[in-house]
C-alpha cells in the first residue's frame, strides 16, 4: 500500500498511518492525503516507477545503467556491506564497487566473484584514495558494515563532504546514522540524499537535531521535522510501515513484508535503494516530460518507495519459503523476482484501506 500525504503545515497530529490525520494548527489549511486504493491510482504508482527503471537494451555498454560504490566493511563486519553491493547488483545496476578495510577485503571478496572490492578505508592516506574512485561512480551507499572507529568516522566525514559537494545520489545507512548523530552538520541540505533509520537510529538522530526526543505516536510529523530540520534531505523510517518524508511531503510504504526480523534486511534495503536513487535523479535529469507523480514527490522519494517495495516484498516471498529459518541470503534470492512482481502489478488486494 502507498499513501501520500502532502504537508501543507508542520503541525500535524498523526496517532498511526491511515488511522487518524487532523491540523492541530487553526491558521494553516488541512493537509490534502491522497491513499492509493483505486484501479487508477495504482497505475499511476506503477508507471512512476516503470518511467525511471532505464530499458535493457543491447546497444548499452557495461556500467551505463549504474555505478554504485558501497563504503562499508571492517574486519568485524563483512556480511553488511556484501548484502547492501549485492542487491544494487541484483537490482540492475552494472558494476557494484565495495570500499572497505583491508582485513574485510579478502572475505567479501570470497562471497562474491561479482563485486568490485577495495580495501582502502584504512589505508595511509585513505580520503584520496577513495576520491580517485567516486567521480566514476553514478550513486553512493555509506554505513553497511562501516564499524565505529573514530579514524574511519573521519574518513567517512571528509568523503561525505565531498560527494555532497559533487551533489551525487546517496544513501546512509547503519553506521553512517551513527557518523550523522554527532555531526548532522555534514548532511545538512544534501537533498539527492536519503538517510534510513530504524526506530533506535531514528530517536537519536532526531534528538540530536531537534533537541528532545521524537513522539512515539507521532511518526509522520516527527519524520517531516527531521526532514525539515536538516534542510529538507530525504528521512525514510523503517519499520512496519516505512514512512518516507523529503520536507514537504510523506510517501507511506505498507507492504505486508514478513514477521522474521534477521539481519540484514536493511543492507538490501540501502542497496537497493542505491540504485534507484541514482535511476530517479537520471530520469529528472534535462527531462522536459517527467512523469506528473515523479515530479510531484520528486526522485529520492521515488527512490525510497521503490526500494522499500522491493525489499518487503522480497522478504515476503523468502519467508513464504522458508518460515522461522529464513535467513537475508534467502531474501536476497528473491529480489529478481520481487523486482519483476512490482512491475506487473502492485498488488490490489494490498491496497486496501484498513
Amino acid at each position: 500500500m502507498l499513501r501520500v500525504i502532502f504537508l501543507l503545515q508542520r503541525h500535524l497530529s498523526y496517532s498511526k498511518p491511515g488511522r487518524h490525520l487532523s491540523a492541530m494548527a487553526t491558521s494553516n489549511p488541512t493537509p490534502e492525503v491522497m491513499e492509493v486504493v483505486t484501479p487508477d491510482q495504482i497505475s499511476e504508482v506503477q508507471t512512476m516507477i516503470k518511467s525511471i527503471v532505464p530499458p535493457l537494451t543491447y546497444e548499452k555498454h557495461k556500467g551505463q545503467d549504474g555505478r554504485i560504490a558501497v563504503i562499508g566493511g571492517c574486519k568485524e563486519y563483512t556480511g553488511a556491506p556484501y548484502f547492501a553491493a549485492m542487491s544494487a547488483y541484483k537490482i540492475g545496476c552494472d558494476l557494484a564497487h565495495v570500499f572497505c578495510t583491508e582485513g574485510a577485503a579478502p572475505v567479501i571478496k570470497t562471497y562474491s566473484p561479482d563485486l568490485i572490492v577495495h580495501p582502502e578505508l584504512d589505508v595511509d592516506e585513505p580520503v584520496d584514495a577513495i576520491k580517485k574512485w567516486l567521480p566514476r561512480m553514478h550513486g553512493v551507499v555509506i554505513g553497511p558494515g562501516l564499524g565505529r572507529s573514530s579514524t574511519t568516522m573521519e574518513t567517512v566525514k571528509a568523503l561525505i563532504g565531498f560527494i555532497k559537494e559533487k551533489a551525487m545520489p546517496t544513501v546512509i545507512d547503519a553506521d553512517g546514522l551513527f557518523l550523522l548523530t554527532q555531526s548532522p552538520e555534514i548532511i545538512q541540505n544534501f537533498q539527492q540524499a536519503i538517510l534510513t533509520p530504524n526506530i533506535v537510529e531514528f530517536k537519536h538522530l532526531y534528538r540530536k537535531v531537534i533537541g528532545k526526543d521524537p513522539s512515539p505516536d507521532r511518526a509522520v510529523l516527527a519524520t517531516a521535522e527531521l526532514s525539515q530540520a536538516l534542510g529538507n534531505v530525504t528521512v525514510c523510517l523503517k519499520g512496519q510501515e516505512d514512512i518516507i518524508a523529503n520536507g514537504m511531503k510523506v510517501i507511506i510504504c505498507s507492504e505486508r513484508g514478513c514477521p522474521r526480523r534477521c539481519g540484514g534486511q536493511g543492507d538490501i534495503l540501502s542497496g537497493t535503494m542505491g540504485v534507484y536513487n541514482f535511476w530517479a535523479h537520471q530520469a529528472v535529469q534535462g527531462n522536459e516530460n517527467v512523469n506528473k507523480m515523479l515530479a510531484k514527490i520528486g526522485p529520492t522519494s521515488c527512490a525510497a518507495y521503490a526500494a522499500c517495495f522491493v525489499t518487503k516484498k522480497s522478504s515476503e516471498l523468502a519467508f513464504k519459503e522458508h518460515q522461522r529459518s529464513m535467513a537475508t541470503t534467502d531474501v536476497l534470492a528473491q529480489v529478481h523476482k520481487a523486482f519483476g512482481s512490482y512491475h506487473e502489478t502492485l498488488h490490489p488486494n494490498r491496497l486496501q484501506k484498513n
